[in-house]
């Protein structure tokens, strides 16, 4: 098994092998050039996102500056949208839903790092590379979510659809369908049901 293949199943990998540091660094170079691109110049940022994430839809927007560790495991469905500043660290594949907005500063992290220093700190390997004991879990968001700004979603959290995910929070665990939630770490204040179309909330039209 390589160290990319240990790395996207989510066991202990070796990030500073030759193959995932061409990756890592091709993705930071892309996001780079998307985030010196301006908002009207889009043949360049599609041509762009093509290499950085081909599996997301020509119907997904971007606002930028965007961050991606590797891009190329992260697959977003119809309609996506992210405001200012996503950053997505995709060691564990991260999988997005159709028509999912999120707003600015959200960050999607599936890196894990083990709790005891001496597990944790940097070792020298037998051919003299410098590397740390690291691994993942696979983040999903399902349709039709929205994600408020600043909101830390962390390895292994899954989303179901229909949810809403309040500002500032921290998701770590699974959120039911049709959930609102918010809280660090969320939690399920309750469900999004008929009551909260906006046909009843007349004071809003007027």
């Amino acid at each position: 098994m390589t160290e990319k293949n240990k790395m996207l199943a989510g066991k202990i990998y070796d990030p500073t092998t030759p193959e995932l540091t061409e990756l890592r660094r091709r993705a930071h170079k892309l996001c780079k050039q998307y985030n010196d691109t301006f908002e009207e110049d889009e043949s360049e940022r599609e041509k762009i996102l093509a290499e950085l994430v081909p599996n997301m839809d020509s119907t997904g927007y971007l606002q930028g500056p965007i961050y991606f560790d590797y891009g190329v495991f992260t697959t977003f469905g119809k309609n996506f949208f992210a405001n200012f500043n996503l950053t997505v660290l995709d060691v564990c594949p991260v999988t997005i839903g159709n028509d999912v907005f999120m707003g600015p500063n959200v960050s999607i992290l599936t890196p894990k790092h083990p709790l005891r220093y001496q597990d944790r700190n940097a070792y020298k390997t037998e051919d003299g590379r410098v590397t740390d004991k690291e691994y993942g879990a696979p983040i999903t968001i399902g349709d039709n979510c929205w994600i408020a700004g600043n909101v830390t979603i962390l390895a292994g959290a899954e989303i179901g659809s229909g949810c809403v995910i309040g500002a500032g929070s921290v998701v770590t665990g699974k959120i039911p369908d049709n959930s609102l939630a918010y809280g660090n770490p969320a939690r399920v204040v309750r469900q999004i049901t008929e009551a909260d179309a906006l046909k009843y909330k007349r004071e809003l039209f007027s």
